[in-house]
């Protein structure tokens, strides 16, 4: 499969970071938002690699997709980008069921239940499309190329599909990542959490520089 273009359905922070990293590893690039005008900045400073359009646009440009935007707004975004213009194709599901209220002693709140995750509820209603969650558990500082002392981070990844995971994996890796692959859509259950884990630090100490690690004997 030829990924070397990609679509990213999204414009912020996390989005923009992503972006960067793809474009850094020579992937064309274009970022996608309702507004495309919010993007001429990223475009204009970022080079000749680097393009934005809307979700549509962006959806139909990748041959790889980043799904990049608040999870209450994902399954909104993803009909704006077009079931046809996803259908098929490997999408990297960073998105967190967040809820929209405050967190609670440092936890946030999540609009899912233990029994399903927000990516079992976007593969269910695009069935057509191959979702791996990725990068939802970590910083936008520290999505590519993060650097400790005790090594490489460990980003945990899944998805139903074992060939995209594959896919995924890959760039997992060239982003500077140990990749643990927890297999199918319902490992989502645990991985989407883990955002909750990271931010307590962030929320209570405004401490944010930190990642998982998994070690294995």
């Amino acid at each position: 499969m030829e990924t070397k273009k990609v679509g990213i359905i999204g414009s912020g922070v996390v989005a923009r970071a992503l972006a960067n990293g793809f474009i850094k590893l020579g992937y064309q690039v274009m970022a996608g938002s309702r507004n495309p005008s919010k993007l001429d900045d990223w475009k204009n400073t970022t080079g000749e690699q680097a393009f934005s359009g809307n979700f549509s646009e962006a959806a139909s440009f990748g041959n790889l997709l980043v799904l990049a935007v608040s999870g209450s707004a994902a399954l909104n975004a993803l009909s704006i980008a077009g079931s046809d213009n996803i259908k098929n194709k490997i999408i990297i599901d960073v998105t967190n069921p967040i809820a929209d209220a405050p967190p609670q002693s440092g936890v946030l709140q999540f609009f899912t239940d233990y029994n399903q995750s927000l990516m079992e509820k976007l593969q269910q209603a695009y069935p057509g499309a191959h979702f791996v969650k990725a990068f939802n558990s970590v910083g936008s500082v520290l999505m590519v190329n993060p650097d400790f002392k005790e090594g490489k981070p460990t980003m945990f990844i899944c998805g139903n599909d074992e060939y995209a995971r594959k896919i995924v994996s890959e760039i997992v890796e060239k982003f500077g990542w140990e990749v643990s692959d927890m297999g199918k859509a319902e490992a989502a259950r645990a991985i989407e959490p883990l955002c909750m884990l990271y931010c307590i630090p962030g929320i209570l100490k405004d401490e944010w520089s930190h990642a998982f690690k998994l070690f294995k004997k």
